[in-house]
């Protein structure tokens, strides 16, 4: 067993099945003691009574780790702090977050109702930040008594988030959302030795099959054997070294990851600029903004446009 996070304690979301349960047996199979959480509900998000987080722990402690189940909705904010402390009283403490769970409801924007639009802003967005709030209160607590811990939050973000994606409003905006509160949570965390980074995973999951049959197939199913691109555990060895006390300088940072290719995102950044020293008139503003347009770089394209 690996010694790259002896010692540390991690929460991680959604780790019953895929890109999460990866994640899961990868940190304790480098020496991380694990919160298996997963509220066993189906991909839209409807509850199934299974409980898939018992099976990875199983599977942990059969390989000599050190894992509990966790069935919190992280998207309660009194059951993510639950979580919290589940970690701090049963395992000794808290280093790590990765916060994955999430579901998708996909629909074109006009024929999105209300009810979908809430019900996965919620899971994605308000399930990052209620784990993320209560563990950086334990952490500022933590560093204000004297004892800081080099702690480590892996938020999960998407492509779809940073380019957008067709068909896939509602989970888009969730993502987008989670880049952003990535970037606030690195500069407001950093004070007390927290880093806060994100990745964009590319996978073959539930969420992904059913959208992207072809691209998400497997390369027995493709016609050859040979690397799996797809394969949901691609993922998992950069978050785990991202949760160690060697990714100390990383921070805010935002990470594709697809196969074995590793892709720092940029986002969004200030580009050409006019200043025309008052305010402008309706008449002028047209041309001023087509010249910065055409001086800019071209967008990345929407996936599925």
């Amino acid at each position: 067993m690996s010694t790259l996070l002896d010692g540390r304690v991690a929460i991680v979301t959604g780790a019953g099945r895929g890109i999460g349960r990866a994640h899961a047996l990868e940190l304790a199979s480098h020496g991380a003691a694990v919160v298996v959480n997963d509220f066993g509900v189906s991909l839209a998000g409807e509850g199934t009574g299974e409980s898939p987080a018992d099976e990875v722990v199983a599977e942990i402690r059969e390989a000599g780790g050190r894992a509990v189940a966790n069935g919190a909705d992280v998207a309660d904010f009194d059951q993510a702090a639950a979580m919290v402390r589940q970690a701090v009283e049963e395992l000794g403490g808290l280093d790590i977050l990765v916060n994955n769970a999430g579901f998708v409801r996909d629909r074109m924007l006009v024929n999105t109702s209300e009810e979908e639009w809430d019900a996965v802003v919620r899971v994605h967005l308000k399930g990052h930040f209620a784990p993320l709030r209560h563990a950086g209160a334990y952490w500022r607590s933590e560093a204000k008594q004297g004892r800081p811990r080099a702690a480590r939050v892996v938020n999960t973000s998407s492509g779809a988030g940073l380019q957008g994606s067709v068909g896939q409003s509602t989970y888009s905006v969730a993502k987008a959302g989670i880049a952003g509160l990535t970037l606030v949570a690195a500069q407001e965390l950093g004070r007390y030795g927290v880093t806060v980074n994100a990745i964009a995973p590319v996978a073959r999951t539930r969420m992904t099959e059913g959208a992207f049959p072809e691209m998400m197939a497997a390369p027995d199913e493709q016609g050859g054997a040979g690397f799996d691109a797809m394969d949901p555990a691609n993922n998992a060895p950069v978050v785990a070294w991202l949760c160690s006390e060697e990714a100390a300088d990383v921070t805010g940072r935002v990470i594709e990851i697809e196969g074995g290719r590793i892709t720092l995102e940029t986002g969004w950044r200030h580009g050409p600029a006019v200043d025309g020293g008052a305010r402008w008139e309706a008449a002028d503003v047209g041309p001023a903004l087509r010249r910065l347009i055409a001086e800019g770089p071209v967008p990345e394209p929407v996936y599925g446009a």
